[in-house]
């Protein structure tokens, strides 16, 4: 199906048709539409336009009001202030516009596919090998997997890349120790749980990080094994994949506990980047972009120094010989370039790490790589804070684990499930908890920009009140059990029909749901998708306590109201599955 031009779209085309017509010499002019508390909506456009071309602002604005057609679209347009136009729409058309998108079979409901898509790369859910996964984990993976969707939806051309931890010297010390006692890790992938396969890994690292610390000779030949993994020695790569390999069983877990998909094919960590790191260091030396400084390679800018006034260089080979996170990063981004051939690249990635970023895409700009083509982005997330403000920790002062977290909203979630459950069995209260409590946990970190910190509160993110998922998920289960309880009256659209108050705020704003997918999608920005979702359900709210659906006066608007559930539920369930969210049927 076609995309559906939403309502504000064609009040905006035939008021910048009548602007056009009255001022002439101003060729096409902006009547800056917004939506408005005095009317349906609001043109201010009127009074730059009439600054500029030294008019009054109030004869323009009578001049284009005259020239504005009203009829199946609009009702009424009046003059307000210095020059505003305050517009109304006939119920009519609210109505036969969201008819057009409920029409949609394809679930999209109208909203249109880019007609030029691009290709974007999106970094994003970077655990490190043989090391648990903890609450610093969880913004990353969330709001990447929510722009990834919503790139896809819109049509774009996403590649996942999770880069992930891989490779280091902490990698010498964990395969000598395997090599010393090899039966540790003696079992299949499939045979052990995500948990089994962390326990495993996590038992591994604290012998081996032991016998490090107490056996100088233990140290000497963890270190030789280091050079030898870096040399592509076949036994010890083949043991470095087995941590890899049991790290992947405990990932996999976490990710399936968190509902998002991550793919074997994704996961590229700094390894898959070893065979590229000379050349790439060779190329910013032969460009001049890197210069050697006391042995290593560096890149100095003209705008980052330190405390001391001095230059602060982003090393991307060390004095050694040895190559850092900048040599890694920098091949990564000439591999998406010329051999994923990115339009974007973004980097779902902490904050903290800006600067360092700034210093790695400057410098794939100096030597050619990234351009007015080819853009990349660091979509920097905030800090998720425990009640007190403070990093979130456990009591001890450690790093919460990720898992710890998720179960622990699941629970919470599962009880607030059991008081509300008329007739749920265990098994559905334990399929909703899950849902309820992973979907809270996801929803408080979308629903704040990327770039703030947040309070993780689960007394609040399992709350039926306020702006959580729980509410929203309470609004479509709600609409689910009013269409059930329908009977044989179905949904339908009755154009015909006057709209109550409460009824034309919901169609209006349900209209707009295709302008907000755009604007999160442009803007790598979910959280303004969660603001839309939010107020959808509390217009719907408004309409539920203020119109009754099924005792309605009428069989016409009992189907017409239905309707409105329906497009609202339909509304709910596809922007929450674009965060990432369930929406179980019954709550």
């Amino acid at each position: 199906m076609a995309s559906v031009t939403s309502l504000s779209d064609s009040v905006h085309q035939r008021l910048a048709a009548a602007l056009s017509a009255a001022l002439p010499q101003a060729g096409s002019a902006d009547p800056l539409l917004r939506r408005s508390d005095r009317a349906d909506f609001q043109a201010n456009g009127i009074l730059a336009l009439a600054k500029k071309e030294k008019a009054n602002p109030r004869e323009l604005a009578t001049q284009v009001v005259s020239g504005v057609e009203s009829g199946e679209l609009i009702k009424d347009v009046e003059v307000s202030g210095p020059g505003f136009l305050n517009i109304t729409l006939t119920d009519r058309a609210i109505t036969e516009n969201l008819a057009a998108r409920y029409a949609d079979d394809t679930g999209r409901l109208g909203v249109p596919h880019a007609e030029q898509p691009g290709t974007t790369v999106v970094d994003y859910a970077q655990p490190n090998v043989a090391k648990e996964m903890h609450v610093g984990h969880l913004r990353s993976a969330v709001i990447g997997d929510a722009v990834v969707k919503l790139l896809e939806f819109t049509g774009e051309n996403v590649v996942r890349r999770h880069h992930i931890g891989d490779w280091g010297t902490q990698f010498g010390m964990l395969i000598q120790y395997l090599e010393e006692h090899p039966h540790e890790l003696d079992h299949k992938a499939d045979e052990v749980s995500g948990e089994e396969a962390m326990s495993n890994l996590d038992r591994l690292y604290k012998a081996a990080r032991k016998l490090f610390d107490a056996d100088e000779e233990f140290k000497t030949r963890a270190r030789r094994r280091v050079v030898d993994l870096q040399a592509g020695d076949p036994q010890t790569v083949a043991m470095w994949q087995k941590f890899v390999d049991e790290s992947k069983i405990y990932f996999f877990s976490v990710f399936e506990k968190l509902d998002m998909e991550i793919r074997d094919a994704d996961i590229v960590g700094e390894s898959g980047y070893n065979d590229m790191l000379a050349e790439t260091c060779r190329l910013l030396e032969e460009s001049g972009v890197a210069v050697r400084s006391e042995g290593a390679l560096c890149v100095f800018f003209d705008d980052i120094k330190g405390p001391d006034g001095n230059p602060v260089p982003l090393i991307v080979q060390k004095s050694d010989g040895g190559y850092g996170y900048a040599a890694t990063d920098l091949s990564a981004i000439r591999d998406r370039v010329f051999n994923l051939k990115a339009n974007s690249i973004i980097y779902v990635v902490d904050a903290r790490q800006s600067l360092h970023f700034k210093m790695v895409f400057e410098t794939a700009r100096k030597a050619g790589w990234l351009g007015d083509d080819v853009k990349a982005h660091q979509l920097a997330f905030g800090t998720v804070l425990g009640k007190d403000g403070k990093p979130f920790k456990t009591r001890e002062g450690e790093t919460v684990r990720l898992v710890d977290l998720l179960d622990e909203a699941i629970d919470r979630a599962s009880a607030v499930v059991r008081e509300k459950a008329q007739d749920l069995s265990e098994a559905e209260i334990a399929e909703r908890g899950t849902q309820v409590g992973v979907g809270a946990v996801k929803y408080a970190d979308l629903s704040t920009s990327a770039n703030r910190d947040y309070k993780f509160d689960l007394d609040q993110m399992v709350s039926l009140n306020g702006d959580t998922s729980v509410y929203l998920q309470y609004a479509y289960a709600r609409i689910q059990s009013i269409l059930r309880k329908a009977g044989a009256s179905r949904p339908a659209a009755h154009p015909e029909l006057e709209l109550h108050e409460a009824e034309r705020a919901l169609g209006l704003h349900a209209d707009s749901f295709a302008a907000t997918v755009a604007e999160a999608a442009t803007e790598y920005a979910p959280h303004k998708l969660a603001a839309y979702l939010y107020q959808l359900a509390s217009f719907y709210t408004t309409f539920y306590d203020k119109c009754p659906v099924l005792k309605a006066e009428t069989q016409e608007q009992i189907e017409n109201r239905l309707f409105l559930c329906d497009v609202t539920a339909r509304t709910l369930h596809r922007g929450m599955d674009l965060l990432g969210i369930r929406t179980p049927e019954r709550l």
